[in-house]
């Protein structure tokens, strides 16, 4: 029994001794590190603390939850990154403690005991014989180490005495100054991360809640006050607007943080490139002391923030702060053509639209004054989602240029449909026709979920500019009522009214009125289903030709109609005009899947901008700045200053010079041969004595 009551506190003395080893060894920081720096590359690849739509939509419904559970929407604050900066900070410290008191040893040594035969077996070593005395010997030596930036220490032996000397021990505290910046930037990381608010949220009653709600709605609970020792948020003031509150983002909901002050936008500037790209954008803002009420004027922007009560603004970016939009509905409904209602009203406001066959609540949810767009290949410079989509559905007439064509494509906003059953569909409308090969288009996009791209239909524009010819020619092509005219007109202008033809034109007409009433279902998907199911497959290509020319033709005709009227001449076929009828037909198609019975197109904006701006307090940053300092202390003292050590063993009739460095450099040998040579002409050498029973020196061995 004794002898297992013993065995236990060696095992825990063994377990406790094992697991100090591993958190103070340099493999386990080093480990530590290559961890960090790997998700601090994940870090910057993919853009962190986007709402979630934006990486759902990115990553598909396959990868977001794989991502989501990793944490990497948000790496610097994901629960395993804080856990490894933690174990990051006791590693360093214990490797700190750990090693701190050999390496003092060390640098205060001179090791003034160490032996002959040590000596002897150093690469840097040399022996003379000096004519000088012991005394005279030992003197004469430190004072030339000394006069050559060594410190020296003497040690009297039996028959010899030792000359130690040292020179850039202080490089040694290289080590404590980078291991020790290490420490202080990632505790500076931990005080800025968001573990303090985690931390509030754990042990206090605080919880996130949705975004989507007014601020006078938000709970106490989801408030944090102005006391919050650390925190970083975005603040969104539109202008002539004042606020005093900073939301923070906890994943896909938000806290949000009272500030100290006030805050109101006066003008907000933004200076844009001859292309329409932003290259300035700045705000002029009034600090309102929540105290004294005192007013003072400041402009932020980027790069040039605003530091108040230990909190710094940054400009972040901009958004639309509640711009007038308006409006017109242009119906989609077959037989009921025209402008349906006149909707107006601001971005952020939901406004009513109620038809005889329709109601919805139109939400308007936002608005950008330019959209800066590479017209080569699509890619979206300024606006997410807009012409990177629109690409891809331009058909095969759509030429990519290899040369990017930045171009602003003026105004566009965004708005929801949504019914009286509570389901939306969301739209992206670009206010003005947009060129693509020479030709004109309205492009509206659609989406079902934020989890999609927008999907873009676009509508051609006439040879006068205008878009009500596609709508007037889509009524006539759509309209159930108008069918049998415009098949009969084709059949007409087909054959005549040559009485010969009159067996022609009758069939000609039903066919086209079948063909009208197909693609009035699904447009040219019904078209190709029916030629699938009833033509064999070897005829279906000269089929589809036969069914497209009647359409071409249909259409062709309800254009010839909405011109009349209008009390306008019959346009003369041409290739271009021949092109717009194409373009008009797949527009028609497309337009059967746009899910709503209107086409809300922008007429005129008063456009009012908001700010946004990052606010952070940031304890730790005194801590990150001061490691960086340290750090770059350290490594300097680490690479240039060199630790060297010289030895002078004098013996009667010998001298022998040894040096050590702990570092293999090109000067090494340059110096131990300088400072021997130097230690020869300050002791005096003797002549070799000649040896017994051994002829005199020669030339050829008399340098030996």
């Amino acid at each position: 029994m004794h002898s297992g009551t013993a065995r236990a506190p060696l095992a825990r003395d063994s377990f406790a001794r094992s697991l100090f080893e591993l958190l103070s060894s340099m493999r386990f920081a080093i480990s530590l590190l290559t961890i960090l720096s790997i998700a601090s590359v994940v870090g910057t690849v993919v853009r962190q603390n986007d709402p979630f739509n934006a990486y759902l939509n990115q990553f598909g419904p396959f990868w977001f939850p794989v991502f989501e559970t990793l944490g990497l929407y948000s790496v610097y604050n994901a629960p395993w990154f804080v856990v490894i900066l933690g174990f990051l900070v006791l590693s360093t410290s214990l490797c700190i403690a750990r090693q701190t008191a050999p390496m003092l040893r060390e640098m205060r040594s001179y090791r003034e005991h160490a032996r002959e035969a040590s000596l002897r077996l150093f690469a840097h070593q040399a022996s003379f014989a000096p004519v000088l005395g012991a005394g005279e010997a030992v003197a004469r030596s430190r004072q030339y180490l000394e006069q050559a930036g060594f410190r020296t220490r003497v040690n009297a032996r039996e028959g010899a005495t030792l000359i130690a000397a040292r020179q850039g021990s202080a490089g040694r505290a290289g080590y404590f100054l980078a291991h020790g910046a290490i420490v202080l930037i990632c505790i500076g990381g931990l005080l800025d991360g968001d573990l303090p608010l985690r931390l509030q949220m754990w042990l206090g009653d605080k919880q996130p809640t949705t975004g989507n709600q007014l601020i006078a709605d938000i709970p106490e609970s989801s408030r944090m006050g102005p006391g919050n020792p650390s925190f970083r948020g975005n603040v969104f003031i539109p202008e002539g607007r004042s606020t005093s509150f900073a939301v923070l983002a906890v994943g896909d909901q938000i806290l949000l943080q009272e500030l100290p002050f006030s805050l109101r936008l006066e003008t907000f500037h933004v200076d844009h490139y001859e292309n329409g790209m932003p290259k300035r954008f700045a705000s002029d803002i009034v600090v309102i002391d929540r105290t004294s009420g005192a007013e003072t004027p400041h402009t932020i922007e980027v790069n040039r923030p605003l530091q108040l009560h230990g909190i710094t603004l940054y400009q972040s970016s901009f958004e639309d702060g509640g711009s007038r939009l308006h409006l017109k509905a242009r119906s989609l409904l077959p037989g009921h053509p025209g402008v349906l209602m006149e909707p107006e009203g601001e971005v952020g406001r939901t406004l009513k639209l109620e038809h005889e066959r329709f109601r919805y609540a139109l939400e308007l949810t936002d608005f950008k004054p330019f959209n800066v767009e590479d017209m080569s290949t699509g890619e979206t410079i300024d606006t997410p989602q807009g012409m990177a989509k629109l690409q891809q559905h331009l058909g095969s007439g759509a030429k990519v240029p290899s040369d990017r064509d930045l171009r602003n494509i003026g105004p566009s906003f965004t708005f929801k449909l949504r019914d009286e059953a509570g389901q939306a569909r969301e739209f992206h409308n670009y206010m003005l026709p947009v060129e693509q090969d020479g030709r004109w288009f309205l492009y509206s996009g659609l989406r079902d979920t934020q989890a999609e791209g927008f999907s873009y239909m676009r509508m051609p524009i006439d040879e006068d500019g205008r878009i009500d010819t596609w709508f007037a020619i889509r009524n006539l092509v759509l309209d159930p009522a108008r069918r049998a005219e415009l098949a009969r007109r084709l059949a007409a202008r087909s054959f005549g009214n040559d009485a010969n033809a009159a067996s022609l034109r009758e069939p000609l007409a039903k066919s086209a009125e079948q063909v009208l009433g197909l693609f009035a279902q699904k447009g040219y998907e019904t078209l190709g289903a029916f030629i699938e199911e009833t033509v064999p497959a070897a005829e279906r290509g000269q089929a589809s030709d036969v069914l497209v020319r009647i359409l071409q033709g249909a259409v062709w005709e309800a254009w010839l109609m909405v011109r009349e009227a209008a009390g306008l001449a019959a346009p003369e076929a041409t290739p271009a005009r021949a092109t717009y009828v194409n373009d008009g037909i797949a527009a028609i198609s497309d337009s059967l899947f746009y899910g709503a019975p209107v086409y809300i197109q922008l007429e005129a904006y008063e456009q009012r901008q908001a700010t946004v701006l990052q606010a952070t307090r940031s304890p730790g940053q005194p801590l990150v700045y001061l490691g960086a300092l340290l750090l770059v202390l350290g490594v300097f003292a680490m690479l240039y200053i060199r630790e060297r050590r010289f030895f002078v063993l004098l013996k009667p009739g010998e001298a022998l010079v040894a040096m050590s460095s702990n570092r293999k450099a090109m000067d090494v040998d340059e110096t131990f041969e300088r400072h021997a040579e130097g230690l020869r002409a300050t002791l005096g050498v003797a002549a070799p004595a000649t040896a017994p029973d051994m002829p005199p020196a020669t030339d050829s061995n008399r340098g030996s």
